[in-house]
């Protein structure tokens, strides 16, 4: 019988391989799930951009029953993440044992020190001429783009909020009663707020009453926002989500993703940013 020999070359390109492979799902590992081909029989959901390799192989998260965190407003998370402004409690959420509820100390409302929220009277809002209240949490969190002028500092995000307020209030095609979204962030890496968590916006067609959109000001489509805004959008879904305003299951989606959106929002090169972060789905929005 003849024996197959392996050269070292060969053996360093499988090494390499499995090593790219390890290195890549540990994303998926995050959210205790498992990469694996969507051909598959998968018993919670997939998720995309947390697995190495073929766009077919996907994160299978499995359906955990969060329930009695979510209702203390909690949410549930690894304990080798931090709590902020909070503590963990055991009993609360289904999955592995590390996995626990985060609640804020008070039990309702948590603090998000890690957000600078620019209120509207800051940056000059008018009043809008109306207001719907929105029932909370949302499932559904949408990613845009103002698709118009950036801005990098606290004076011209201000001019940048009142001429997108102005724009969706005044224009005859929109009329509008406020400016559409729920925040919006500027290229300084602060928060503006829109019509914040609690009132229903005008951003996504078919979704204004159960979801919220956070805008980046600014055109997206062949440059990034900066890190300090993209850092600051997913600090405000946490805060959202500690604070009972975001379902801890909430689902991520670019403007795009809406059913019969046919828009480019939020830009090329955001979304494909955004398809990266925890909790986005892929697909059409349901």
């Amino acid at each position: 019988m003849k024996m197959k020999f392996v050269s070292v070359l060969e053996l360093l390109v499988v090494l390499l391989c499995c090593t790219d492979v390890v290195l890549s799902d540990w994303r998926c590992g995050n959210e205790y799930g498992n990469c694996q081909f969507t051909s598959g029989t998968c018993s919670g959901s997939y998720v995309s951009g947390l697995c190495y390799g073929s766009t077919n192989r996907r994160c299978c998260v499995p359906a955990f029953n969060d329930g009695r965190c979510t209702s203390r407003r909690g949410t549930c998370q690894s304990t080798r993440l931090a709590c902020g402004g909070g503590s963990y409690v055991s009993g609360l959420c289904g999955g592995p044992s590390d996995r626990r509820c985060c609640v804020s100390r008070t039990g309702t409302s948590a603090s998000c020190n890690d957000v600078t929220i620019v209120s509207r009277a800051q940056w000059g809002a008018r009043r809008p001429r109306s207001t719907s209240r929105m029932r909370t949490p949302v499932s559904l969190v949408f990613i845009h783009h103002t698709d118009g002028r950036a801005c990098s500092d606290l004076a011209s995000c201000k001019r940048v909020m009142q001429g997108v307020q102005n724009y969706h209030m005044d224009d005859p095609k929109r009329n509008y009663s406020d400016i559409g979204y729920s925040f919006l962030v500027g290229g300084d890496g602060k928060i503006y707020e829109g019509r914040g968590w609690d009132r229903q916006g005008a951003h996504t067609r078919n979704y204004n009453s159960r979801a919220v959109a956070i805008s980046f000001m600014g055109d997206f489509m062949s440059q990034s926002p900066t890190s300090s805004a993209l850092r600051a959008a997913q600090n405000l879904i946490a805060c959202g989500v500690r604070q009972g305003k975001v379902s801890g299951n909430y689902k991520l989606y670019g403007h795009r993703q809406a059913r019969g959106a046919g828009t480019t929002c939020p830009g090329n090169r955001l979304y494909s940013i955004i398809k990266r972060w925890n909790r986005y789905t892929a697909g059409t929005a349901p």
